[in-house]
């Protein structure tokens, strides 16, 4: 039987050794290859895609970015890694992943629960984006763009604006822009609280409104639009959104 590639991550050194001294329990079982470990989300994210993992046994607190949010990032991975949760008695994350089919492990952990988890995640493979969404407790605080065998990684913070075109959706930042394989209305319903939509095409940063000017055009009817900080662009405010939009100008 060939090895199976494990990445390990957790922010806790000795977690790490219980790992893997499980692991060395199960070679004759299940044998298995440690090809990464990472201490905290955002390693994880940048590590993990070159190290040919087929499985991330991932903490769920984990500082810089939790492991939720961090599977989601590896979903957009062509041939992403399958993924086992590990846990404490955390009541609502295991109804979470119990309610999205996500495997996890409880601690402490035993070696037999382990090889029978690493079984099922590599027959069961990635998780589904949608199910990670569905099971996640708060919006993400960074985006994913896939390059190559890399994940990059844009901070929501920084964007400034979405604007859907065809079947992908613009994100700009003030130094360039991505394209993402998500929905308006999805985005909407994650950042409410940090986007406002403007026009049936496009969202904004609330934080980054400075201002409205009227648009070029009919003088009888004028139209605005909408002036964010950080780009020349002019985003065009519909009839419909106006109203909302214009409380921003207070």
């Amino acid at each position: 039987m060939s090895e199976l590639r494990v990445f390990i991550a957790d922010d806790e050194q000795p977690a790490r050794e219980r790992l893997k001294e499980l692991l060395a329990d199960i070679a004759g079982e299940l044998p298995t290859r440690v090809v990464g470990e990472a201490q905290d989300g955002l390693e994880v994210v940048a590590r993990l895609p070159e190290s040919g993992a087929q499985v991330l046994l991932l903490d769920i607190q984990m500082p810089g970015m939790g492991g939720l949010e961090v599977a989601r990032h590896l979903a957009q991975l062509p041939e992403g890694p399958a993924v086992v949760f590990v846990t404490a008695h955390d009541r609502h994350a295991i109804e979470a992943f119990e309610l999205n089919a996500l495997d996890y492990l409880l601690k402490p952990l035993r070696a037999a629960r382990l090889a029978a988890a690493l079984r099922k995640a590599l027959a069961s493979g990635p998780p589904q984006r949608e199910r990670l969404e569905r099971a996640a407790p708060a919006a993400r605080e960074y985006f994913s763009v896939a390059e190559r065998n890399r994940i990059a990684l844009v901070p929501v913070r920084e964007v400034i604006f979405f604007k859907a075109e065809l079947k992908y959706v613009t994100l700009r930042t003030r130094e360039r822009e991505h394209l993402i394989e998500e929905s308006l209305v999805a985005l909407e319903r994650e950042f409410a609280g940090r986007f406002v939509r403007a026009h049936r095409n496009c969202l904004v940063a609330r934080s980054a409104i400075r201002g409205f000017e009227r648009a070029p055009g009919n003088e009888d009817e004028p139209r605005w639009q909408v002036v964010l900080e950080g780009v020349a662009e002019r985003i065009p405010v519909s009839r419909r959104q106006w109203p909302v939009m214009k409380e921003f100008a207070k």
